[in-house]
């Protein structure tokens, strides 16, 4: 039971991404509708649940924790999560703990969340622009995530801002985003709209802008170098010589990143998703809650659902349809 997690094609699993909440402040039109059916709280993990999870991957070799949601930081003491897990940081264990963030909260957690041994994080937008803003979250508001972003720098945390593609939407403010990122230090990942949750009025193959055509229309402005740097995530990233910014790219469409997989996802009802884009799952919950005081049956169920890890996943908007398209939402399993 010691040996590491390694799933049929000989990758190490080492990286858990995990969705303490299921719920949002925001409704932003790639991710969920905007009259969502959130669970029962009673469903979901909890913050005790979680920690004995987490705990529990961690032993089994995982170095490093994503929080993730929904928005992670809507959930109600998800601090005391934090300072919780920071013992594993403390002891060596765990590499990094991390999130990623709408950043609505941040002006509120910022200094506790680094006080918790959290260093870097992840703030998702789209857009600088307040109008575009309000219409692609639908509830959100620019200037409160301007202000989480401020106090996530002044509290000494990392900032890298992940901007999802969208074909028409902000096209047009690829220089102004990765400028205004270059100005305040801030690494730029763009993503490219994946193919998740029924989202009644929304056209996929009409939001979906490759990053083959991102890339080329960056280069008409900058030199850009490939670098061979990996974060444990899917990005491939590159430097603009005449910055020095690093750019980075997750494709999931035009070049799927499975071949170097070394994730999986846990939602914050206890199933483990192994891939993204595949619907298979485990159940966690029962094996955490039918043995209270064993962590033996977790473990063995973590071990048998690395052992159905696929090969990758099938997304896929060639010939103007849509393949590979999962059923649950993004905020289910958190991205």
């Amino acid at each position: 039971m010691n040996t590491p997690l390694i799933d049929p094609f000989h990758r190490a699993i080492n990286y858990l991404r995990i969705s303490v909440t299921d719920r949002c402040d925001f409704r932003c039109v790639y991710c969920m509708s905007e009259a969502m059916q959130f669970l029962p709280k009673k469903q979901l993990l909890t913050l005790e649940e979680l920690d004995r999870m987490c705990s529990t991957f961690v032993r089994l070799g995982v170095e490093k924790l994503r929080i993730t949601g929904g928005e992670p930081l809507v959930r109600r003491d998800i601090m005391s999560f934090f300072q919780s897990m920071s013992r594993h940081l403390e002891n060596g264990k765990l590499k990094e703990l991390t999130l990623t963030t709408n950043g609505s909260q941040l002006h509120r957690f910022a200094d506790q969340l680094y006080a918790a041994g959290v260093r870097r994080i992840n703030i998702s937008l789209d857009t600088l622009d307040e109008e575009k803003f309000a219409r692609v979250t639908r509830w959100g508001r620019l200037p409160q995530v301007m202000r989480g972003i401020e106090a996530a720098q002044n509290a000494g945390l990392r900032v890298k801002i992940n901007t999802v593609a969208l074909k028409g939407f902000n096209e047009d403010e690829l220089f102004l985003l990765t400028e205004w990122c270059a100005r305040r230090d801030m690494d730029l990942t763009f993503i490219e709209v994946m193919p998740m949750g029924d989202l009644e009025g929304e056209d996929r193959i009409g939001q979906y802008w490759p990053l083959t055509e991102l890339r080329a229309k960056l280069a008409q402005q900058y030199t850009l170098s490939d670098l061979d740097e990996r974060s444990g995530g899917p990005a491939r990233y590159v430097k603009l010589v005449e910055s020095g910014q690093k750019i980075g790219f997750i494709t999931p469409l035009t070049h799927n990143f499975c071949e170097s997989c070394n994730r999986v996802r846990l939602t914050c009802t206890g199933e483990l998703y192994m891939c993204l884009g595949q619907e298979g799952k485990a159940d966690l919950r029962m094996p955490l809650r039918d043995h209270p005081s064993n962590d033996k049956p977790l473990e063995m169920a973590i071990r048998q659902a690395i052992g159905r890890k696929p090969k990758g996943h099938d997304f896929d908007y060639s010939r103007q349809e849509i393949a590979g398209q999962m059923s649950r939402h993004m905020s289910h399993t958190g991205g």
